[in-house]
This record gives structure tokens, C-alpha cells and sequence, in this order.
């Protein structure tokens, strides 16, 4: 096979594994990550995503030159915006250029006209003025690629960085992302490729098993940041990512951009029960994806717009299961996952082989009793609560949390990355109820800390406005904090997460933390702001409503 020429700051296609190829560019690793031993690679920065990579040569492909290849080959959502994404890095970073240019040619030719005017117009002198013009642009081309080596691309930015930056420019340092658009095109960039690139072959794809992906892939678990995750850092192998510490793995480590832009799904037939705030965002990324879907729902009119989507109407969660080959449930609380179970519901249509995949956040105890009745019928049953809200849920960015049957687990990879950007395995039954509840606390804490800051703020004459600003150039930035103190300023607390969820989770964590005598102060002292609210008819609106706690 041909060797690819390619250079730091070539705009390329990343092969991961089985996942489908995604445009990136190649930048400069950060300080503390270290090049995996074995064949040559390249460290890429993915476009449309936070996520980087360290991939093997033989495993990435000039941009342009393939550019036509790929864009048939993936339709996917995601992949065409992270193909805009790209395009749009080109426009800028050919008008950077083009200004530079002729603010260069203007220079010369003051200088050129300066120099005439100033020495003998001879032959010799002429020689010599175009010698040394000659050295200084080779030594200012020179220059430009020592700048392109220590530039990095940061990639996409979250909705809360683009607003940053499009408000008016304060005092100090310049944005960290526009010491990109000076980087002069490289061969990649400008398409020039030779002719062997057309021998060039991708390893085999979809048909992959999971534990034959790439051991070089590197990956920044919901992470902003160029700083590795302390545990979940570098996967060595795939379904192997710190397992001797921690027990857990993850199929769903690739770049989630490139997961969710093309996915072959499962040829099993997937039923789901629940379309509230979460269930509905999964269901409609399910059937956007290609799964065969059947819908539950205790209120019926809520299946009528997945049906017109091409979803099939279960009557009843009996009949969901009995035709389905994998059930998923996502309900609202530890009651309505035990109900869910009863007369003609889901007992009834389990028989061996049937898998059930309960995605409700409940309590361990009530996980492990689901697993129980239904692995004693014959099933298979997995935990996969999901952390997010309803629009990383539309998104198909959840993260999810799974324990229980591995088997299972694997045999719900298209379906996970349909809904999110990442998946974990935790072990046995009652692990991933566990984490999903220590998440949520810690997230429902922090809530109840930003209302309180608002209105201390305003109490004591600050301009909550300010105060927000603050927080976003500080290190608490975040797209969670920008946008439940947007929701409190504009008084605007349409449900994204609801409070009564979050209090129900609150109190779940205290239980948790109860039963193993650990203490619990922030969580229970947040719960009591929440039973504040809910006793001021907050409980329907977002968990950000926790303010009017504060206010009443």
C-alpha cells in the first residue's frame, strides 16, 4: 500500500474501529498525553465534536481528496454538519488568508518602489535585490510552518463559547480559538494529492466485532477540555477502559458525533414503553436511525406522532414484548417501573430469550427485584439509566449507564449509539441505579448552589446578570450552568428536567448513602429547597424552578 503524506495541520478522514470514517484535523496532542508505542500515528481533533484521537496512518485518508468518497458513503445528521463544520473552517481560514495576502503585496510593493528609487537601476543591483526578495519568502514560508506546528484546532464549541464570543470583546487575552484562522493551508487543505492515494483501503467496518477496534483510540469522556478524565483516560483495548480499577468498560467510546452520523442498526425488532421528556427523544433517534420500533405509552395519544414516523402501536407492554426481541422502558419512578410489570404488562409476554432493558433512574433495590422476576421467566434483563435532559435526549447525546447481562449490553450497541454520545457497562445489576443516583445528586446539588447564588445576588443589590457572566469566564463555565441561569433570569422554566425528578432522585441518593452510613449534608440539605418548591406547585416545571424556593 502506498504511504500518505500527511503533516500537522493536514485536514484528514478518521477511521476508529468499526465506526464510520469522520472528517478531523491533525493538531498537536496536549502536554501530557503520550504517542502510543507501535505503528506511526497521528493525534486528530475531530470536527463537530469535543472529542480527539490518536490514529494510525494507515487509518486516515487526505480530506479533499475523498471528500466526494465519504459524503456518499454516510448521510447521517451529524456527519453532514461536522462536513459544514469543515467547510466553514475553510472559508474563514481562506479569508484570513486572502487579507493577509494582500496586505503583503501592498507592503512589497511600497517596499520594492522605495528600493528602486533609492539604488542604481543596473543589471547587478537588480540580480542581488531579487536574490535577497527570494530569501526573505523562503524564510517567511518558513515561518508560517513553524505557526501552523504549534497551532492546535479546538474543534466544535458549545452554544455557551459561540455566544461568548459573539458578544462585544472585553479587555485581555484574545479568544483561544482564533489563532487557528492564521494557519496557512496545508497540501491536504488545498486537495493536492498523488495519484497512489486511489490504492488506499479502509479496514473492514460494520461487520467488526467490538473487540477488534482500534487500541489506539483515545478519547476525552465528557470532557470540554484538553486535560484527560483521571480514571476513564486511555483505552488500551475496546470494552477495556480502566477495568482493573473500576470494573467498568464502554462500547461506545468513539467519538459520539461519528457514532450517531452513520450506524447500521440491529436487525432485532425493539419495543419501548414510556414517551415522556426522555423516552420520546430516544424513540424518535431510534427510528431516525433505522430500528424497527414498537411504542407503549400509559397515555395513548402520545404514540400517534412516532406512529406517523413509522413506529408500530402496542396495545398493551405485554404486547410490546411478546413481539419485540429487545423491550426498553424508560418511567418515571420506582412505582411505575414495578407497575409496568403487572397485569398485562411486561411478565406476561416475557419468555426465555426475550430481553428487557429497564432505562428508569430507580433505587438499586428496585433494579435488582426487576432482574430478578424476569431472569426467573426466562429473560435477559440490563439496567441503562441515562444521564442527560430532553434536549441531549432529542440530540441523541444521553450517556448511558448500563449493568447487568454483557451479552445484552452488546446486543444494544446500535440502539445506544442511536441515543447517545457514550455508554458504560458498571458491572453487575444494581451498579448502574447506584452511579445514575450519585450523578444525578451531585447535578441537583449544584442547582440548588446556582439559585441560591442568584438570589443572594439580588438581595444584596449584585446584578444577577453579572454574576452570571462571571461564572462563565470562570472554571464552573458550562453549557448546564449558562443555561438554568438563562431559565431563572428570563423566568422562563419550561420543563427540560423536571423538579419532581430531581427531588425524587435527591432522595433516593440520601437513601443510598443511609443504608451504607455514609453521610449525605449537601444532598439533604438541597432536597429540602426542592420540598420547598414542590410545595410551591413546582414540581411540573424544570429543576431551575428550585429558585422560586428561594424567592417565596
Amino acid at each position: 500500500m502506498a504511504a500518505v503524506s500527511l503533516r500537522l495541520g493536514d485536514l484528514v478522514w478518521g477511521k476508529l474501529g468499526r465506526y464510520p470514517p469522520w472528517p478531523g484535523k491533525i493538531v498537536n496532542p496536549p502536554k501530557d498525553l503520550k504517542k502510543p508505542r507501535g505503528k506511526k500515528c497521528f493525534f486528530v481533533k475531530f470536527f463537530g465534536t469535543e472529542d480527539h484521537a490518536w490514529i494510525k496512518v494507515e487509518q486516515l485518508k487526505p480530506y479533499h481528496a475523498h471528500k466526494e468518497e465519504m459524503i456518499k458513503i454516510n448521510k447521517g445528521k451529524r456527519f453532514q454538519q461536522a462536513v459544514d463544520a469543515v467547510e466553514e473552517f475553510l472559508r474563514r481560514a481562506k479569508g484570513k488568508d486572502q487579507t493577509s495576502s494582500h496586505n503583503s503585496a501592498d507592503d512589497k510593493n511600497r517596499r520594492n518602489s522605495s528600493e528602486e528609487r533609492s539604488r542604481p537601476n543596473s543589471g547587478d543591483e537588480k540580480r542581488k535585490l531579487s536574490l535577497s526578495e527570494g530569501k526573505v519568502k523562503k524564510n517567511m514560508g518558513e515561518g508560517k510552518k513553524r505557526v501552523s506546528s504549534g497551532s492546535s484546532e479546538r474543534g466544535s464549541k458549545s452554544p455557551l463559547k459561540r455566544a461568548q464570543e459573539q458578544s462585544p470583546r472585553k479587555r485581555g487575552r484574545p479568544p483561544k480559538d482564533e489563532k487557528d484562522l492564521t494557519i496557512p493551508e496545508s497540501s491536504t487543505v488545498k486537495g493536492v494529492m498523488a495519484g497512489p492515494m486511489a490504492a488506499f483501503k479502509w479496514q473492514p467496518t460494520v461487520s467488526e466485532p467490538v473487540k477488534d477496534a482500534d487500541p489506539h483510540f483515545h478519547h476525552f469522556l465528557l470532557s470540554q477540555t484538553e486535560k484527560p478524565a483521571v480514571c476513564y483516560q486511555a483505552i488500551t483495548k475496546k470494552l477495556k477502559i480502566c477495568e482493573e480499577e473500576t470494573g467498568s468498560t464502554s462500547i461506545q467510546a468513539a467519538d459520539s458525533t461519528a457514532v450517531n452520523g452513520s450506524i447500521t442498526p440491529t436487525d432485532k425488532k425493539i419495543g419501548f414503553l414510556g414517551l415522556g421528556l426522555m423516552g420520546s427523544g430516544i424513540v424518535s433517534n431510534l427510528l431516525k436511525m433505522g430500528h424497527t420500533v414498537t411504542v407503549w405509552n400509559r397515555t395513548a395519544e402520545k404514540c400517534d406522532l412516532f406512529i406517523q414516523e413509522g413506529a408500530r402501536l402496542g396495545r398493551t407492554p405485554a404486547e410490546v414484548v411478546s413481539t419485540c426481541d429487545i423491550t426498553f422502558a424508560c418511567v418515571s419512578d420506582p412505582k411505575a417501573a414495578k407497575d409496568v410489570l403487572g397485569p398485562s404488562g411486561v411478565l406476561q409476554g416475557i419468555r426465555p430469550g426475550k430481553c428487557y432493558v429497564d432505562m428508569s433512574t430507580v433505587d438499586a433495590d428496585t433494579v435488582t427485584e426487576l432482574a430478578q422476576v424476569i431472569v426467573s421467566r426466562g429473560g435477559r434483563f440490563l439496567e441503562a439509566p441515562v444521564s442527560g435532559n430532553q434536549q441531549l435526549s432529542n440530540d441523541g447525546m444521553l450517556v448511558i449507564l448500563a449493568a447487568g447481562d454483557r451479552g445484552l449490553y452488546e446486543d444494544c450497541s446500535s440502539c445506544f449509539q442511536a441515543m447517545g454520545k457514550t455508554s458504560f457497562f458498571l458491572g453487575e445489576v444494581g451498579n448502574a441505579a447506584k452511579m445514575m443516583l450519585i450523578v444525578n445528586m451531585v447535578q441537583g446539588s449544584f442547582m440548588a448552589t446556582i439559585a441560591e447564588g442568584l438570589t443572594l445576588a439580588q438581595v444584596t443589590g449584585q446584578s444577577q446578570q453579572t454574576l452570571l457572566d462571571i461564572l462563565n469566564q470562570g472554571q464552573l463555565a458550562s453549557i448546564f450552568l449558562d443555561q438554568k441561569c438563562q431559565n431563572i433570569l428570563q423566568g422562563n422554566f419550561k420543563p427540560d428536567f423536571y423538579l419532581k425528578y430531581i427531588q425524587k432522585d435527591l432522595r433516593l441518593a440520601i437513601a443510598l448513602g443511609d443504608a451504607v452510613n455514609h453521610p449525605t449534608p449537601m444532598a439533604a440539605a438541597a432536597n429540602e429547597v426542592y420540598k420547598r418548591a414542590k410545595a410551591l406547585d413546582q414540581s411540573d416545571n424544570d429543576m431551575s424552578a428550585v429558585y422560586r424556593a428561594y424567592i417565596h
